[in-house]
C-alpha cells in the first residue's frame, strides 16, 4: 500500500513551520559562532571599547601557551572517561531494567531522576559527599585506609568531576538503551537461546550489535556533552583546581574571558573547541558509522 503523501495548501506554509527553528539556530548558534570567530581575530583592551586587527596572532599564542596545551590533554582525557562511563552504566542499568521487564517501574523512575538535576546542583552534591572533613564517601573512603582531599591532589579532584559528570548522564544513556533493547525483537533472543547460546553470548553476538545505531547516536551526544555541558559541574566542585588539574577547554574559555579579560584569546579558544568537536564528530561519522547497520 503506498503511503499517503502530506501537502500543504500554499508554498507559505511550509516555511512558517521551519521559521521557529530556523530563528532559534541562527540567533542560538549561527550567530554567536560568527561573532566569537570575528572576535578571534581582534585584541580588545579589558573593557571591550577598542579593538585591533591582529589576524591569526591569537591563535598562535594559544598553542605557544603550556596552560593550554595542558587543558587540551586534561579535556581529552575527561571526553574519554565520561563517555566510557556513563555509556557504560546506562548499558548495564538498561539491561537490568529490560531483564525485570515490566516490574521495572520504580527502578526506571529512579534512574532518570538524576537527568532533572541542575549540572551545578549536581556539582554541589558531589561536593558534599566527598568534602574531606564531612563528606561521607570521604569518611569512607578515609576508614579504608585510602585518604582523601580533591583539593590538594589533582588526581583526587579529576576522579571526582568525571564521576559527577558521568553520574549527571547515565539516565539519558539509560532511556536510549533501554529503548533499543525494548525494540530488538525477541525471537532472535529465543532462538539462540534454543540453539545454546549462553546470557553472555547473545548479548554479545545479537543485542550488542542490534543496540548499534543506539550506541553510535549516544557516543557523538556523550562526547559533545563532556566537551560543552560540563562546565557547571566543574566550576561548583573543583573550580577548575587544584592548580589546573580539572580545567578543560571550556572552563578555560570562561577563566580566561571572564576572569582573565583576555576577549580575543578567549573567542580563539572557543573556536578551536567548535572545530575540535566537529571534527571528532566528522571522524565518527566517517570511520565507526561504516560498521553500524541499521
Amino acid at each position: 500500500m503506498q503511503a499517503k503523501r502530506v501537502t500543504f495548501p500554499g508554498r507559505l506554509v511550509p516555511y512558517l513551520l521551519l521559521a521557529p527553528q530556523v530563528g532559534v539556530t541562527l540567533v542560538f548558534f549561527l550567530w554567536p559562532a560568527g561573532r566569537a570567530l570575528l572576535s578571534s581575530l581582534y585584541a580588545q583592551d579589558a573593557f571591550g571599547l577598542s579593538e585591533t586587527f591582529v589576524g591569526l596572532a591569537n591563535f598562535a599564542a594559544l598553542f605557544r601557551d603550556p596552560a593550554y596545551l595542558e587543558a587540551v590533554g586534561v579535556s581529552f582525557v575527561f571526553a574519554a572517561c565520561v563517555t566510557f562511563l556513563a555509556m557504560g552504566l546506562g548499558l548495564v542499568f538498561a539491561a537490568a531494567a529490560d531483564a525485570v521487564g515490566k516490574a521495572s517501574g520504580l527502578y526506571q523512575l529512579l534512574l532518570v531522576w538524576p537527568y532533572a538535576v541542575a549540572p551545578a546542583v549536581a556539582g554541589v552534591l558531589w561536593l558534599f559527599m566527598f568534602d574531606p572533613s564531612m563528606g561521607i564517601v570521604a569518611r569512607a573512603l578515609k576508614a579504608a585506609g585510602i585518604p582523601w582531599n580533591h583539593f590538594l591532589d589533582g588526581g583526587q579532584a579529576l576522579a571526582l568531576v568525571i564521576v559527577a559528570a558521568a553520574w549527571k548522564q547515565v539516565s539519558y544513556n539509560f532511556l536510549f538503551f533501554y529503548a533499543g533493547l525494548r525494540s530488538i525483537p525477541t525471537g532472535a533472543i529465543e532462538a539462540a537461546a534454543l540453539d545454546g547460546a549462553g546470557p553472555l553470548q547473545r548479548f554479545r553476538h545479537i543485542v550488542l550489535p542490534l543496540l548499534a545505531p543506539t550506541t553510535f547516536f549516544l557516543l557523538v551526544v556523550n562526547l559533545t556533552y563532556a566537551f560543552f555541558d560540563t562546565f557547571g559541574i566543574i566550576h561548583a566542585t573543583t573550580g577548575g583546581g587544584p592548580g589546573r588539574a580539572t580545567t578543560i577547554l571550556v572552563y578555560k574559555v570562561f577563566r580566561d574571558g571572564f576572569e582573565g579579560l583576555d576577549l580575543g584569546g578567549s573567542a580563539a579558544q572557543s573556536v578551536v573547541l567548535l572545530a575540535i568537536v566537529v571534527a571528532l564528530t566528522a571522524l565518527q561519522f566517517r570511520h565507526i558509522e561504516r560498521r553500524v547497520n541499521y
